[in-house]
């Protein structure tokens, strides 16, 4: 097995400029940047978990775009490329605890009418997020969908009323109700709804594997399959299912592993958001 280098923010000559991909972070809930190949025409086909893997090609090679789960752990994992197997190390990372209480106790502890709605929500969820829709550019570089400081930062290892429940999957950003949510970048909508946890929400799909999650929604104002341009409204602030309070839950799905919103965020857009 062929160890490589996992790219951290720069890249050789001749591949992608690095202000065109994602802040590299190979830690759970990161994003791995490893090179495939080479030369070829067409874009080899990379597997990471059994979840296909994005492929970008840079001036002379193809890289791996390659989400990483919360849930893994440190050590050496390897992407499949036809009858190859490439490895990339995972790095560790410590994230912070949360305690929060939610006075509707059926949103901590689900009853069995709630338990039949969650799995179907879930099928919808999973059927979105496992999708793949092939595009020669993918939008890998995000504006912020709302400006305003973050209230539950990315893998925090959540505690409602007491009990431990999953990492934190996203970002919280903590603006009015009623404020309007702007896409990021260019997409999709590949699913809506009122889902038991997230309230309205709506996704979003860019292509090859990446898809953004917009929760708690007051309105949503797209239908699903509809094209957006970066920047158009999809909805408005709100608090509705699992929420204490005002705020946009925004996710970040790639190849099936919830990642870290900010690795995606331009220069300028983090920034901004490290200002608030």
């Amino acid at each position: 097995m062929k160890t490589l280098l996992v790219l951290l923010l720069g890249l050789s000559s001749g591949a992608l400029h690095a202000a065109d991909l994602p802040h590299a972070e190979p830690v759970p809930g990161g994003v791995a940047i490893v090179p495939l190949q080479r030369g070829g025409t067409e874009a080899p086909r990379a597997y990471f978990n059994g979840d296909r893997v994005m492929v970008l090609k840079g001036e002379q090679e193809w890289l791996a775009v390659v989400g990483i789960p919360l849930d893994t752990k440190p050590g050496s994992y390897a992407i499949r490329v036809r009858e190859r197997s490439l490895s990339f190390t995972v790095q560790d990372k410590q994230y912070t605890v949360q305690r929060v209480t939610i006075e509707n106790k059926r949103k901590v502890d689900p009853n069995a009418l709630d338990l039949k709605r969650i799995r179907r929500e879930s099928a919808i969820i999973h059927a979105a997020l496992s999708a793949w829709h092939a595009r020669t550019s993918v939008p890998l570089r995000f504006d912020l969908p709302v400006l305003g400081p973050v209230s539950s930062p990315f893998g925090l290892r959540r505690i409602f009323n007491g009990e431990p429940r999953n990492p934190h999957s996203g970002i919280d950003i903590a603006v009015p109700a009623g404020t309007p949510i702007r896409a990021p970048a260019p997409g999709r909508v590949a699913a809506i709804g009122d889902f038991f946890f997230d309230g309205n929400m709506v996704m979003i799909d860019h292509g090859q594997g990446l898809v953004t999650m917009y929760g708690h929604m007051e309105k949503i104002l797209v239908k699903k399959g509809q094209r957006l341009a970066r920047g158009e409204v999809i909805g408005l602030v709100g608090q509705t299912g699992r929420a204490t309070g005002p705020h946009l839950h925004w996710g970040v799905s790639l190849n099936n592993a919830r990642v870290d919103p900010t690795l995606f965020l331009s220069r300028d857009a983090l920034a901004r958001l490290e200002a608030k």
